[in-house]
């Protein structure tokens, strides 16, 4: 019955947004049965800057993703992002009542929830509590303390923050294109989902999602996410740089950089020269390759430098927190030419570019493996590995009194009903407060 669990992942990022609708095949692999793409017009860095065109383009996106796939979608898994998010570290502990009783789930929940009392900045919300090593008494580095006897339970928490207004427009924007928030995610997570190994999260990996409007940065060492960072610099920002260097119009400047943008200005020869039409019978401009790599090496660099510096800052150069798997790069960002050897020269650590199509079945269409659809993948396996274990048995049953329907509602609605989780992650509880939130707001 897994094959017919139906998830939908939504990227609202700043250069587009992506509908991915898909579902697992015999052999764990995602099936993507539809996908729909539409220019974001009202987001900027990562944060929603008009409502309207932001509802038009995400409504366009889930049409298209429709018409492909011939189902209804109705539930989403969102990833947000933006450069209001921030992280901090915070460790906190509690006093068990009975120390000869093993320690439960429902103790580690306790010590979640009153990390969520901390008082934050105001406008200012925490998204997600991830913890990360537990002291039980005074046994350190434990992973997994349930089922463990001890009084006092202590844990390292890497606490997500963001803006309050920033990620209820988004649920706004959701919801008014006529869909239910299923799940909130922080898009570097996803991202790393659909990128990463499970070797590489042990070995210690920074993994930087080179967006539109933003680059996202999602540090793992021994398993554990120890550090995320959003920079408010992507693509777009390179874009705008050869616009105004070459004097030439967006359009024309995104184009250049697709087909000869270098981040390597050695590369190219003084003799290389690109020409572009004028405007309205203007004469044609023409440039040459080494200036233009010029101008994409300065912006990447910078970009560059404020991600080592976080990677930095959370204590690379430490024995502890050394990254032996170095860097992966991925998001449309790291398509350009030669953007790994400058990030290896830079930092000093290897580095390679991630793909998803680790987790897409093996007759899926070639683009979808590009670097940037990695979020909307991440997204879709979130959407999908939630409450997977627990389809019932209940569920056979109801198809098939439901086979008559038009096969369009034959597998999707069924399995959201029915299927409920045992016990409600955070994301979970904060997604439903969310909806009542909108269900509320004039």
């Amino acid at each position: 019955m897994e094959n017919n669990k139906i998830a939908v992942g939504l990227d609202i990022g700043t250069t587009k947004i992506v509908a991915m609708i898909g579902r697992k095949n015999e052999y764990d692999k995602i099936e993507v049965v539809g996908i729909g793409k539409a220019k974001s017009l009202g987001v900027k860095r990562g944060v929603v800057s008009n409502i309207t065109q932001t509802i038009q383009s995400i409504q366009q996106a889930v049409d298209e993703a429709e018409s492909v796939s011939g189902f209804k979608i109705e539930n989403v898994v969102v990833g947000i992002a933006g450069q209001h998010i921030r992280s901090l570290h915070h460790s906190d502990y509690i006093t068990r009542d009975n120390a000869d009783e093993v320690i439960e789930e429902t103790d580690i929940d306790d010590l979640v929830n009153q990390v969520h009392k901390l008082v934050m900045l105001p406008g200012e919300e925490i998204i997600h509590v991830l913890p990360q090593e537990f002291k039980v008494d005074s046994q350190a580095d434990i992973k997994e303390p349930i089922g463990m006897y001890g009084g006092r339970l202590e844990a390292n928490f890497h606490v997500v923050v963001g803006q309050v207004s920033s990620i209820r427009n988004i649920g706004r924007c959701v919801k008014s294109a006529g869909l239910d928030l299923s799940e909130i995610t922080l898009e570097p997570l996803a991202s790393a989902q659909a990128v990463l190994s499970q070797e590489e999260k042990e070995a210690g990996v920074a993994l930087i999602d080179i967006g539109g409007g933003t680059t996202d940065l999602a540090i793992f060492k021994d398993g554990i996410i120890r550090h995320t960072a959003v920079i408010p610099f992507g693509g777009n920002v390179i874009t705008d740089d050869i616009k105004e260097g070459c004097s030439i119009i967006e359009k024309q400047a995104e184009l250049l950089k697709i087909k000869f943008g270098s981040a390597w200005p050695g590369e190219n020869k003084e003799t290389e020269i690109v020409s572009i039409p004028g405007l309205r019978g203007r004469e044609p401009k023409e440039i040459t390759l080494k200036n233009l790599s010029k101008i994409i090496h300065a912006r990447v660099q910078e970009i560059i430098e404020h991600v080592f510096l976080e990677i930095k800052n959370y204590g690379h150069d430490t024995a502890k927190g050394k990254l032996i798997a170095g860097i992966v790069l991925t998001g449309g960002g790291s398509q350009l030419k030669h953007l790994r050897q400058l990030v290896e020269y830079i930092t000093g650590m290897d580095a390679r570019i991630g793909f998803p199509n680790e987790h897409l079945a093996g007759d899926s269409d070639e683009a979808l493996s590009s670097p940037s659809y990695a979020t909307a993948v991440g997204l879709l396996m979130e959407g999908l590995d939630k409450d997977v274990k627990l389809v019932e048995v209940a569920v056979e049953e109801q198809i098939e009194e439901e086979i008559s329907t038009s096969p369009e509602e034959e597998l999707k609605p069924l399995i959201e009903e029915k299927v409920k989780p045992k016990k409600k992650s955070f994301f979970e509880k904060f997604t439903e407060g969310l909806k009542d939130f909108l269900d509320n707001a004039e």
